[in-house]
């Protein structure tokens, strides 16, 4: 299955940048770690300020059924399997492992909301499944059976990062509905594996890593480009280039604030990281179609994903390592 790239045609799945990590000076020229126009394929990087070479991706086609805010469903596809140590299980096994404790969340807010907020649909067992998967993967287990959270269609982002400076290591996803057991499964083993801007990730990396799951939501078409919040919103733009060709180009909801970017310099970063040469003007942002959403996200590092995995491991007294996810069985 192939990816998309983030700026190009007119495709459902987007391969785009759209996690950025290091702060990027903003000028005329492109940014480091942005991208120049790309071609086909399928999945979406999640804001590449971090990466050099970084790729945008095709945005899906207006039109057809709309889902969560967005058009066209996708189908996914599942596990993979490729052998040794670990921690815990992949496919067979006892089951029983309970849900992660508090503790162990790395994103606040999971859960239900306060008064008058609707329950999260994100939560740390997603994490943990995508490094079921990852791990089983590197280590030639069998793919993870199917967890036990919601399997309704939602877009979708996976993003890694890795080391105590939490550099981007890994970020796509995709624009159309998936559902969540085949989307994470697909998404999972895509970022981790073939984002362009990255070597394919390797078992010695695992104990460094951190993995978030963003679904988006809450999908709306702005005339203003200025109409969005700098740490609340994701934006999507579409815009004509310098030659006539369509682009387009995402960041997620956490990429402007952790950027430090205000609202002008978050749509520049984007234009040129979605390929954009000419010098940037008033009148050409105001030709800017944009569209902006929001995203449930949850992070959990390698570590703590392991102690959860053995809390459970000692809590039963089971003398072996669980393979991962029987406990969704």
């Amino acid at each position: 299955m192939g990816r998309k790239r983030c700026v190009g045609g007119d495709g459902s799945k987007m391969a785009a940048g759209c996690c950025g990590v290091k702060k990027q000076k903003l000028s005329s020229s492109p940014p480091s770690g942005s991208a120049g126009p790309g071609g086909g394929g399928s999945g979406s990087h999640c804001g590449g300020a971090a990466a050099a070479g970084g790729e945008p991706g095709a945005l899906p086609p207006p039109g057809g059924p709309r889902l969560n805010g967005l058009g066209g469903l996708a189908g996914g596809a599942a596990g993979c399997a490729l052998s040794p140590p670990l921690p815990p299980s992949c496919g067979g096994g006892p089951a029983g492992l309970s849900p992660p404790a508090a503790s162990l969340l790395s994103s606040p807010g999971a859960g239900s909301g306060g008064p008058g907020c609707r329950k999260m649909v994100v939560s740390a067992e997603m994490c943990c499944f995508c490094f079921d998967v990852l791990y089983c993967h590197l280590y030639g287990y069998q793919p993870p059976r199917s967890p036990r959270f919601t399997n309704d269609p939602y877009p979708l982002f996976v993003t890694w990062k890795i080391g105590r400076d939490k550099r981007l290591r890994g970020c796509i996803g995709t624009f159309s509905a998936m559902n969540l057991h085949s989307g994470l499964r697909e998404y999972t083993l895509t970022s981790a594996l073939k984002d362009s801007r990255f070597p394919p990730m390797t078992r010695d990396e695992l104990p460094r890593l951190f993995c978030s799951v963003s679904l988006l939501t809450n999908f709306e078409d702005v005339c203003d480009y200025m109409d969005w919040e700098v740490g609340v919103h994701g934006i999507r733009i579409e815009f004509i280039n310098e030659k006539g060709s369509k682009r387009t180009a995402t960041y997620l909801p956490e990429v402007a604030k952790e950027q430090g970017w205000d609202h002008i310099q978050t749509i520049d970063s984007l234009l040129r990281k979605g390929g954009y040469k000419a010098p940037i003007t008033n009148e050409f942002r105001k030709t800017i179609k944009l569209t902006r959403y929001r995203s449930e996200k949850m992070t959990m590092s390698y570590t703590e994903y392991l102690a959860h995995r053995q809390h459970h491991h000692f809590q039963n007294g089971i003398g072996h390592p669980l393979p991962p996810y029987n406990h969704y069985s």
